[in-house]
């Protein structure tokens, strides 16, 4: 992958973290949100996700010289990926639609999110693990 296509897609997961979470939970007013999943989504969880996107985007430009925080954001996202998994398998998001649209739209997607930027932070530290290793096989 490309530098300029990796630090869009930093830039784009931490935009969706930050407007996505600000929009469907009105700013933290939207009481279904964390109603529905209050461990995951406290009004807390969701502000530690906005902070999770100002991560991605203070990483944007410097990606590559933290390949264990990219790491870390693969861990991170896996757990929120797993988390959605859990709750999207045993509830009804249409029974959360039916109480507020944005909430139902929140848990529709979060998850799905979270494992396709699950993903493409795994692929990125796999390419800054590949870059590392080149030299060490050369010797």
């Amino acid at each position: 992958m490309r530098h300029a296509f990796i630090r869009n897609g930093f830039i784009a997961a931490g935009l969706i973290n930050i407007l996505a979470v600000l929009l469907l939970s009105r700013v933290f007013t939207n009481a279904v949100i964390p109603a529905t999943d209050p461990v995951v989504m406290s009004n807390f969880g969701l502000l530690m996700i906005v902070v999770w996107g100002l991560v991605f985007l203070a990483v944007a430009a410097r990606y590559q010289h933290v390949k264990w925080v990219v790491g870390a954001f693969v861990v991170e996202k896996m757990v929120y990926a797993v988390a959605w998994f859990r709750w999207i398998t045993t509830h009804e998001v249409a029974a959360v639609y039916a109480k507020d649209l944005f909430a139902g739209l929140f848990y529709s997607v979060y998850g799905l999110n979270d494992f396709l930027f699950m993903l493409f932070f795994a692929a990125v530290f796999y390419q800054l693990h590949q870059a590392e290793a080149a030299p060490l096989a050369q010797k």
